[in-house]
């Protein structure tokens, strides 16, 4: 998440340079590594206090599933984000890529928007 940040990636210049350690300043939560039950609720008291509107980015595939902390008989995880928060933006990955981020970014601001920065490409197509 912090490489997206740096020069190679330049997040800035999509907006997004700003993080905020305050849920009270931020409209979006990315939500990044295993979730313990333990750490659930002080989850959703983050998102509860972050002011609408607001949106959660599910980032890797701990955040999405549990990664490989899920198996049979485990108690402590929660699988998946989406168990405890509305997940807007799923970016899978171990780790996710700095692209991936930006990309995910990207869609984000689609939804919310309805505007793109540029067409999406459909490969299919276009290998036609």
């Amino acid at each position: 998440m912090m490489s997206a940040g740096c020069a190679r990636y330049d997040l800035s210049r999509f907006g997004a340079e700003v993080f905020r350690p305050s849920a009270r300043q931020s409209d979006v939560m990315i939500v990044a590594g295993t979730i313990s039950k333990k750490m659930a609720e002080g989850i959703k008291t983050l998102y509860d206090q972050m002011p609408e509107p607001k949106w959660v980015i599910a980032m890797g595939n701990c955040a999405i599933s549990g990664g490989p902390f899920v198996f049979e008989g485990q108690y402590g995880i929660i699988e998946g984000a989406d168990k405890i928060l509305p997940v807007d933006i799923y970016i899978p990955g171990c780790p996710p890529r700095p692209e991936a981020l930006i990309e995910g970014i990207i869609e984000l601001e689609h939804q919310i928007t309805g505007w793109r920065r540029w067409p999406k490409v459909d490969s299919q197509n276009e290998a036609a």
